[in-house]
């Protein structure tokens, strides 16, 4: 009779410090595991707590209450499949980020991850302690090794799993999202099954946490390196997968195979689900929103009507003598085309008042952008009142070109909770806004059709700060500040590297000096999601006093 094993993929959504509601969520994808008759449930890495906890796991009050809640968890996996879960451990050796298997009310096993994460978003090497190498675990017929995320990215510990008489390779993971990840992890997983020749399983968290982003795709290759079994994109999943095990050792049966989204959808669904969740598990129902009749706003807008409901915006305009007409009237369009409320709250008297009451202080000045500024943040002050009284967060709405440059005012625009365009250049706010319009999918809780008026897109950008503004008095166009932007954050090039491009030096310098004099900036802003490999704040740690310039 041929051996088979059937494992339950339960890729789901924590958060991190609801400790009791993941592990009813984790006991429920076991509930669902028996059911099918699973040998074992799966769950991602630091499910238990919620991933990235960043700090608060070097708190001992935390871990104690952690540990407490995986044993009294252990004591409920009775008559049934075993649970893998991820969950902190410490002991008299070290503080672990630690992988428990569970079964027959007690701890059956756990392997502790042993390759820490430095880079990028990670930060482990302070949080815990190295383990040692894990053995494999013995599960019914199957023997598997359980290489922790980062050790799979290293074949150092596959190979010593399948030394040790391993026969599959599960990876259970917190793995963020960035733009092409998904490619990225199937080269690895690649790499990692050419070496040992085992199938291995691919397990991935979902759901939004602060500014990062864990987008599933979870996916099973084959001793091959095919994908057999490919769960969808920012989506819960609970999956029931089959292996059989025949003269050449154990193989999955084919599974489900969802289609992966391009490029622009993904980063318009990490949008969504990060300002969902970033709301949701924050307390928050609703958000408010300036809605100006600009590109950014629109979008944002969009994308709360998403995440929310179209109920559940509030949207303002806030004119002065400044705004337009047409701005006017692509606000009103915006809001009524995805079903916002929009309020209108002018700014003009309480202009006139803070003028006036500055008038003495600033006799003998001629006016610039500090009265740019007092409009600016005039709006935040209302904005922020509004908030406070219907209890929505306030999101703020600057790209990433804008913050990039202090394109922005501090306690002005930039004022608010959570930013969903916070990694996105303004070349790519404009590629979303066209792509949202043509598309709509099932998951969106706005409506169909035109979400953001072909008119705003049109348009030239303005802040509308003074008479005829445009962007494009203050800096270059956008395809080329987000050309040369790309090259100096992303890609991290010279003055003369970026000048060999074909891009004029004194525009790339003064782009270098306004990227850096802005950092204390960024310092003070909202937080949002994270769609590339050199988002503001953790992937991107600048000092805000740094008076080098490259000079080359």
């Amino acid at each position: 009779m041929t051996d088979r094993f059937r494992l339950t993929l339960a890729q789901l959504n924590a958060t991190v410090g609801a400790l009791d509601a993941n592990a009813e969520k984790a006991f429920a994808a076991w509930e669902a595991g028996r059911a099918a008759g699973a040998n074992l449930v799966m769950l991602p890495e630091m499910f238990l707590t919620g991933y990235q906890t960043q700090d608060l796991v070097l708190k001992p009050a935390f871990v104690r209450d952690a540990m407490a809640a995986m044993t009294a968890l252990a004591a409920r996996i009775e008559d049934g499949p075993a649970l893998g879960i991820g969950g902190p451990w410490w002991d008299e050796t070290g503080s672990y980020n630690a992988y428990w298997i569970l079964k027959d009310g007690q701890v059956a096993a756990q392997v502790l991850k042993h390759h820490l994460p430095h880079d990028d978003v990670f930060d482990e090497m302070r949080l815990f302690d190295s383990g040692p190498i894990g053995a494999p675990v013995t599960l019914g017929p199957l023997c598997f090794g359980l290489p922790v995320c980062e050790d799979a990215w290293h074949a150092d510990v596959a190979a010593a799993l399948a030394g040790a008489g391993a026969e599959m390779l599960f990876v259970p993971n917190g793995s963020p999202y960035r733009r092409q990840k998904l490619d990225l992890r199937l080269d690895v997983t690649r790499a990692r099954v050419a070496e040992t020749g085992l199938p291995l399983v691919y397990l991935n968290m979902v759901g939004g946490q602060d500014d990062q982003l864990f987008d599933g795709a979870s996916f099973v290759l084959d001793a091959k390196g095919d994908v057999v079994a490919q769960l969808p994109a920012f989506e819960e999943a609970i999956e029931h997968l089959d292996f059989e095990k025949g003269a050449q050792g154990w193989a999955p049966c084919p599974g489900p195979m969802a289609l992966q989204p391009g490029d622009i959808e993904q980063d318009y669904r990490a949008m969504v689900l990060g300002l969902a969740d970033y709301l949701g598990k924050s307390g928050f129902k609703k958000a408010v929103l300036g809605l100006s009749g600009g590109v950014d706003s629109a979008l944002v807008a969009a994308i709360a009507a998403d995440a929310l409901g179209a109920e559940n915006v509030h949207c303002v305009m806030l004119p002065s003598r400044y705004t337009s007409q047409a701005s006017l009237e692509d606000a009103a369009a915006a809001a009524m085309g995805l079903g916002c409320k929009l309020d209108t709250v002018s700014i003009e008297e309480s202009r006139h008042a803070v003028e006036g009451a500055l008038a003495h202080v600033l006799a003998e000045t001629n006016p610039d952008v500090t009265e740019e500024n007092i409009q600016s943040r005039l709006r935040g002050v209302m904005l922020m009142a509004i908030s406070n009284k219907f209890g929505g967060m306030l999101l703020t709405t600057g790209n990433k070109s804008e913050v990039a440059v202090g394109y922005c005012t501090i306690y002005g625009d930039m004022a608010g909770g959570y930013n969903p365009l916070k990694d996105l250049y303004k070349t790519r706010v404009f590629e979303t806004c066209r792509w949202r319009n043509e598309n709509h999918r099932a998951w969106m809780k706005g409506p169909a059709g035109v979400a953001v008026p072909v008119s705003i897109i049109e348009k030239p950008p303005s802040a509308e700060l003074r008479d005829n503004q445009k962007d494009e008095d203050s800096l270059p166009p956008y395809e080329v500040l987000d050309a040369i932007l790309e090259r100096l954050v992303e890609e991290d090039q010279s003055i003369d590297e970026i000048t060999a491009a074909g891009f004029d030096r004194a525009t790339v310098q003064r782009i270098e000096h306004l990227l850096y004099i802005s950092e204390w900036k960024r310092f003070q802003s909202a937080p949002g999601p994270r769609l590339t490999t050199r988002a503001f704040w953790l992937d991107r740690r600048y000092p805000m006093v740094n008076r080098w310039r490259d000079r080359t």
